[in-house]
């Protein structure tokens, strides 16, 4: 395990607008540390309206790593996802700053923060699988997924054909189950794990206030430039929340106000998945984002573990 000072690497996750930003912020300047991105949707160039990335001006001095680091074709790749913020990680402590990971994207912490290798994969099997993908639809690929391995099929949803076929190409790969690809979680870093969530009736309102302001904000015009650049052929940032909505009103297959309410019942499904995995991670220690103690009670969680 890499040893970084007290109190490590501090991870500061939680779903979708419940103010994981501020928090991350207000650590930062208490901290003298500095933000790894864990937003999966972030690391792509362009894609800044609809996933709410901070910009530069907005950041308040403190340096942001780990963004704007894929085209919108590339396909997500959670192994050079952890390539990248595992060295960002140590070169800030290399340099006596605090890195801060910030994200909802849970799988993404975990490859920051655990000591697990995700496996290769095979060009030919993930051909196949795609091209089964693209001519049956995600149902049956599932209802394969679920006789070879029922634990993963559980957890991903039906319609999700990118970790479908993922799922699938690993276990045809190691003749195991899916689920063996990920062992129980076993630190690679030290490290503070702050949760921010607030209640679902507050948080519902925030979500639609988000995406009222991505509207509001460009996001069309964002989309149409991202369209000319290959967004309808990057099979993991096309599918964003907000982006693929915005591409059916752009193709007058939503109206403006369709695209906005399927965002947001999209963006609430999101959320109750982001609780479901990080709330059964007993390390977390979580806050209540509205509360005016929040960076206070953050900053008392990071010095009980840093003693």
């Amino acid at each position: 395990m890499p040893l970084l000072p007290p109190p490590g690497v501090v991870a500061v996750v939680g779903p979708t607008a419940a103010g994981k930003t501020a928090l991350s912020l207000a650590l930062a300047h208490a901290l003298g540390g500095e933000v790894v991105n864990a937003d999966s949707m972030q690391l792509y160039r362009g894609m800044d309206v609809g996933t709410a990335k901070l910009p530069a001006g907005e950041r308040e001095g403190v340096p942001h790593h780990v963004l704007d680091i894929w085209d919108v074709t590339f396909p997500a790749s959670v192994a050079e996802y952890q390539e990248a913020a595992r060295a960002a990680v140590e070169e800030i402590a290399a340099r006596g700053r605090v890195p801060i990971v910030v994200g909802g994207s849970g799988l993404y912490v975990r490859a920051v923060l655990e000591d697990f290798a995700f496996p290769g994969t095979d060009p030919d099997i993930r051909e196949r699988l795609e091209a089964e993908l693209a001519e049956t639809g995600p149902a049956r690929l599932h209802e394969r997924l679920r006789a070879a391995d029922p634990a993963a099929a559980a957890k991903i949803l039906e319609s999700n054909g990118r970790r479908i076929v993922r799922a699938l190409e690993v276990i045809e790969m190691t003749g195991a189950p899916f689920t063996a690809a990920l062992p129980d979680p076993t630190p690679y870093y030290e490290s503070v794990q702050i949760g921010v969530d607030r209640g679902t009736e507050e948080l519902d309102r925030r979500i639609a206030e988000r995406v009222e302001l991505m509207w509001a904000g460009g996001l069309l015009d964002e989309v149409r430039r991202l369209d000319g650049e290959g967004l309808r052929e990057g099979r993991t940032a096309s599918r964003a929340l907000g982006y693929q909505q915005a591409l059916a009103q752009l193709d007058g297959v939503l109206t403006e106000e369709a695209a906005k309410a399927d965002t947001v019942q999209g963006t609430r499904r999101f959320v109750r998945r982001q609780r479901s995995w990080f709330r059964r991670d007993p390390r977390i220690t979580w806050l209540d984002g509205a509360s005016p103690s929040c960076t206070a009670d953050a900053l008392a969680a990071c010095g009980a573990a840093a003693r």
